[in-house]
C-alpha cells in the first residue's frame, strides 16, 4: 500500500472494518456533493486484486447494505470465498484443456473438422 493512500485514508476517511483476509474498509468522514453518499473504500492487505473483496464486504462497498454481512456462514452449503484465480496454476482446467493434455474424451457423433474442398 502507498504512503499517500494510507494518510489519505487517515486523514479524509473512517476505519470501518477489517475482513478475514486482512483488508481495510474505509468511509469518508463527509458525503459526496453530487449523490449524497459517503465514499468506500478498500485498502487491500497485499496485491490489489478485486476478487479479494468477500461478498460481505462488496455489498457495504457498493451501497447495497448500510452495514457490512456477518462474515460467519449461515448455511452448510456456503462455501468460503476464493479470488479469482484465472492465470494462476491453482485455475481451474478442465480435462480437454490444452495444459492438462488436450485430448478429451471422444462423444457420440463427434465432431469432425471441416476441410476445404471436399
Amino acid at each position: 500500500m502507498s504512503l499517500l493512500l494510507r494518510l489519505t485514508s487517515a486523514l479524509s476517511g473512517r476505519r470501518v472494518g477489517t475482513d478475514r483476509f486482512g483488508n481495510a474498509y474505509y468511509e469518508s468522514r463527509r458525503l459526496h456533493p453530487t449523490d449524497r453518499l459517503p465514499r468506500r473504500w478498500v485498502v487491500y492487505a497485499g496485491r490489489p486484486e478485486a476478487s479479494a473483496v468477500p461478498p460481505e464486504w462488496w455489498g457495504w462497498l457498493h451501497h447495497t447494505t448500510d452495514a457490512p454481512l456477518p462474515e460467519t456462514p449461515l448455511y452448510p452449503w456456503q462455501k468460503d470465498h476464493r479470488p479469482n484465480l484465472t492465470g494462476t496454476p491453482q485455475a481451474y482446467r478442465p480435462s480437454g484443456h490444452d495444459y492438462v493434455g488436450g485430448r478429451r474424451r471422444p462423444t457420440s457423433g463427434d465432431y469432425e473438422a471441416w476441410t476445404p474442398g471436399q
